[in-house]
């Protein structure tokens, strides 16, 4: 590796001013785990690394309007931990649970991991099917974004110039929301997946109606992607296994996978349609499993 500067500021507003100040020269250090790999490998090249470890208001897991709040620099161990979590958003818990392996959980951030923007990684899908805002701060002030627009394509992500991320906010999940979340991987459990996908469906509990729905699919596309064909179908009925079906032969329709060492991109295609309608399926059900 190349040798760089270390800074360590202890404000919000210090920082920002070190990205401003160092443009591209400059890289911010969470957790580490994938930014070490790529200084390694040369693919970046920073001047100056800034460290956020010693910005508390980067931290903690708390509850927010009746949703929750996450820290960007709490680590994946943390939120596989939290109570709240694992009572409240199980299937978040579950792709948290599958993120790599505990060494790896123990050192990487939930921000880091979102600002990484890398389409194969397990958090994004459950954050965008939950509902997910992301709040930036940066010199322009505040502002938040839905985690479905955060992604705008490989290892790119919608931070401007300056800007850092603060906190994730999850809503209230409603009474009569039920998740699932499924990740798939034909090589080892803390490989990346072959297909995640998250669904969370608002189903009537009288008539089995599906109310509203929102899916999202991880490792198949440039980015986390929120397939709004797939919703539609499901919105305004029940949720049968050839409606299910049908969804998921949308989000196929829609994706667009790269073969890699975990498929071809017709093998992925095809476990899209398998993996979205069991996930659906087990959503409507009111069940949430971790794995195929």
């Amino acid at each position: 590796m190349q040798k760089f500067d270390f800074a360590e500021p202890a404000q919000l507003h210090e920082v920002s001013a070190l990205l401003c100040q160092h443009g591209d020269d400059a890289r911010l250090f969470a957790g580490g785990t994938a930014l070490l790999q790529f200084l390694k490998k040369g693919l970046v090249r920073p001047a100056v690394l800034v460290s956020l470890r010693r910005l508390a208001e980067l931290r903690g897991v708390e509850p927010d309007h009746g949703g929750l709040r996450i820290g960007a620099m709490v680590s994946h161990r943390e939120m596989e931990w939290s109570g709240p979590v694992q009572a409240i958003y199980p299937s978040l818990w579950a792709a948290e649970a599958g993120v790599a392996n505990p060494r790896i959980r123990n050192m990487a951030t939930v921000g880091g991991n979102l600002c990484h923007a890398d389409p194969n990684q397990d958090p994004p899908v459950a954050l965008i099917a939950l509902g997910g805002r992301l709040r930036v701060m940066g010199p322009r002030g505040e502002r938040f974004i839905p985690a479905e627009e955060f992604f705008r394509d490989y290892y790119e992500n919608a931070l401007e110039p300056g800007e850092v991320l603060v906190s994730i906010h999850l809503p209230a999940p409603g009474e009569r929301v039920h998740t699932a979340y499924t990740k798939f991987s034909p090589r080892t459990a803390d490989d990346f997946g072959t297909v995640t996908c998250c669904a969370a469906l608002e189903v009537h509990p009288g008539t089995g109606v599906c109310r509203a729905a929102r899916l999202a699919v991880g490792c198949v596309h440039s980015v986390p992607w929120r397939s709004r064909a797939a919703e539609n179908l499901l919105a305004g009925g029940l949720v049968t296994a050839d409606r299910a079906a049908a969804a998921a032969a949308a989000v196929a329709a829609e994706v667009r996978p790269a073969s890699d060492v975990r498929g071809s991109a017709g093998y992925k295609r095809e476990m899209v349609k398998v993996m979205v309608r069991r996930t659906i399926l087990r959503a409507a059900a009111g069940s949430v499993q971790r794995g195929a």
